[in-house]
């Protein structure tokens, strides 16, 4: 079996004294979709920034493609990581400007056919000029997803990325994240509430609850046959999110 590309071991984070984090063990799978659910204040947000190397650990260790992470993991190694908020973080600028931005920062510069392509793609190809401050906020998250894969991650990090969009723009968002897994093989680890939206993409999901990883499983059996009472009750609605 191929070595996992993440490697987490005995983690905790604690912030003034209170531990929001504590798992034991979770091993992320290369080129998989992992959805990972649970109530508000669960510990979802907590987990991501650890993966994206934002923050160093309490306690434990987490091991990115066999090296080990923070504060020792180097910037290359770190940058083939990128992440999405739930809320879309654009500059006063273009649309167009903004999808180079992250580009721009390593010193490259965005091929005018990637433009193109990915404005397509979006659906805001007529407004490449616009000020990206303009947009809707579904046009926003498309722009702020796009900004994201054109630095061409081996990871994908999503923080509720279609929290509060129309299904128009869900739909949109949800197909271009399935493409980019099934034709780079791209990781991703996506947090979400929608439990549809992560029968949807996720090959795994994973409950987190009170910083505590409850179970993972294959997402079919996660639904329909989970083993533990917290995920049978989240199932069915009756953990408060």
């Amino acid at each position: 079996m191929n070595q996992p590309l993440y490697q987490l071991e005995n983690i905790q984070q604690c912030y003034n004294g209170r531990c929001v984090l504590n798992i034991t063990q979770l091993n992320i799978q290369r080129g998989e979709i992992l959805a990972i659910v649970g109530p508000s204040g669960a510990g979802k947000s907590t987990l991501l920034r650890l993966l994206n190397f934002l923050e160093q650990p309490a306690q434990g260790q987490i091991v990115f493609d066999g090296q080990a992470g923070m504060p020792a993991l180097p910037l290359a190694q770190r940058r083939r990581v990128t992440m999405v908020f739930q809320r879309p973080i654009l500059l006063r600028r273009s649309v167009s400007a903004n999808l180079a931005f992250g580009l721009g920062l390593r010193g490259d510069k965005l091929p005018p056919d990637v433009e193109s392509g990915w404005l397509k793609r979006l659906g805001l190809a007529a407004l490449a000029r616009q000020s990206a401050h303009k947009l809707s906020a579904g046009e926003a998250q498309r722009v702020s997803l796009a900004r994201a894969l054109v630095m061409q991650p081996e990871v994908l990090l999503l923080d509720e990325p279609t929290a509060n969009l129309d299904p128009y723009n869900v739909s949109i968002i949800e197909t271009i994240l399935r493409e980019e897994n099934q034709n780079l093989g791209m990781t991703m680890v996506l947090v979400t509430h929608n439990i549809f939206q992560a029968q949807r993409l996720a090959q795994r999901t994973a409950l987190l609850w009170d910083g505590r990883l409850v179970e993972i499983a294959d997402t079919t059996a996660f639904f329909n046959a989970p083993t533990q009472a917290e995920t049978a009750a989240f199932v069915r609605g009756e953990l408060v999110y």
